[in-house]
């Protein structure tokens, strides 16, 4: 249930707040595979982890531009 609740999140924040989340999202990972490239990454199970949250971030995006959710 912890991916519907982050949705529901995510489906109640405005465009700006959803662009600033989706750009923390895209640093972490960056900050992820720089560490995993010099064997500094402990959990690399995070890195789907944040993938798949920038997918459902850019999901959400797309669902309100489009008029899906108000």
């Amino acid at each position: 249930m912890k991916t519907k609740n982050f949705v529901d999140d995510l489906n109640k924040k405005s465009d700006a707040e959803l662009k600033t989340e989706l750009v923390n999202a895209k640093k972490e990972l960056f900050n992820l595979r720089f560490q995993n490239a010099t064997n500094q990454l402990d959990n690399t199970a995070r890195i789907n982890d944040v993938r798949k949250n920038i997918a459902r971030i850019q999901t959400v995006i797309t669902q309100k531009q489009k008029g899906l959710i108000k």
